[in-house]
């Protein structure tokens, strides 16, 4: 049986032919330029219709020195933040015009500058970084010197890059503020693995919120954990036996924080009521837990658009006069924190 092939993409001289209109005016009219008369216009563009015609980008990227797309390099896909920035991202590119190509990085962290000289060599126009690990390779500056604009979500060893992103001491600040506020004096803390720096950002600002309460820094209220779920559950049973006595934890990513709900439930501590737990980054599950989770929103969705906002003003600008930007963050007080439930007042 004699296989068909595939059908051709519709080319400019297609549209020319079935318009009747030179190829030269054909090629103005669907690339937006010269000036023609505008019967002439339409019949063109019926034709490109009819036909089904899509512009290539790649054969016109070789005038306009410019391919249209944007790389983006990012870790695990199946964290909900991660995520939200993506579709951000994605969607303020197409918005602006540009396509954006996806490169992932391998389960075990590695991979990533291997993932960024790809895009570069498929000539994308920037790249937004959004790999943690990046915090701790330094080919990634050696690779990027000079080489294409850049927008990232970590610093890099080297620095040099923009960054965009959120406030990370100022998410510890107010989700600690918060519990003080209340009147707790003993508060847990759950960290992610210490040598992210999102994690020691929010642990500062935790200290800080304790040292404007007058609480003592105290490390048998800090415990480490890796930001899963049953990291949460576990970090909290390791806390809690430690430190029976504290009234409140201080999760500091919401995936935890479902862990520290789960956790306290099963020793049979009510919530808020026994103890009060605070989350951070406001991910959809947060509004649905039992109870309410109390967190701080960390607006990924708008940090992905922020991304390609601040990318492509590089490109359009030689990369001149472009300045990272920080995105504030709101705290979202829930029944979790036992808020303007006048639950908790205890005495020191």
């Amino acid at each position: 049986m004699k296989r068909s092939r595939p059908a051709k993409p519709v080319s400019v001289k297609d549209v020319a032919a079935n318009s009747g209109v030179s190829f030269q005016t054909t090629s103005k009219v669907l690339n937006g330029k010269g000036s023609v008369s505008e019967q002439t216009r339409k019949r063109i563009l019926s034709a490109a219709t009819d036909l089904g015609y899509v512009p290539n980008i790649l054969a016109r990227s070789l005038v306009t020195r410019s391919t249209q797309a944007i790389g983006l390099v990012a870790s695990n896909f199946s964290d909900p933040n991660l995520s939200r920035f993506i579709v951000g991202a994605e969607q303020e590119a197409r918005r602006q015009g540009h396509a954006v190509i996806i490169a992932s990085i391998e389960p075990d962290g590695t991979g990533g500058h291997r993932a960024v000289r790809a895009l570069i060599e498929r000539r994308v126009d920037g790249i937004v970084l959004a790999d943690s690990p990046a915090e701790e390779d330094a080919r990634y500056a050696r690779l990027m010197k000079h080489q294409i604009p850049i927008v990232s979500l970590h610093d890099v060893p080297g620095g040099g890059l923009l960054t965009v992103g959120s406030d990370h001491v100022q998410t510890g600040l107010l989700a600690t503020r918060h519990l003080t506020d209340l009147g707790h004096h003993r508060i847990g803390t759950i960290t992610g693995p210490h040598r992210g720096r999102v994690a020691q950002s929010r642990l500062r600002g935790y200290r800080q919120a304790l040292g404007e309460a007058g609480l003592a820094d105290d490390l048998t209220l800090v415990e480490e954990s890796d930001c899963q779920i049953s990291g949460g559950f576990e970090a909290t049973r390791r806390l809690l036996s430690r430190r029976p006595d504290l009234t409140a934890i201080f999760a500091q990513n919401d995936t935890m924080a479902i862990g520290v709900l789960s956790a306290l439930d099963t020793l049979g501590k009510d919530v808020p009521e026994a103890c009060a737990v605070v989350g951070c980054d406001d991910i959809e599950m947060a509004a649905y837990t039992r109870p309410p989770l109390t967190t701080v929103r960390v607006p990924f969705y708008e940090t992905g658009e922020e991304a390609i906002r601040l990318l492509l003003r590089m490109i359009a600008s030689g990369s001149s006069g472009v300045r990272g930007t920080l995105l504030p963050v709101q705290l979202i007080a829930r029944a979790s924190s036992g808020a303007g439930l006048s639950l908790f007042r205890p005495s020191k």
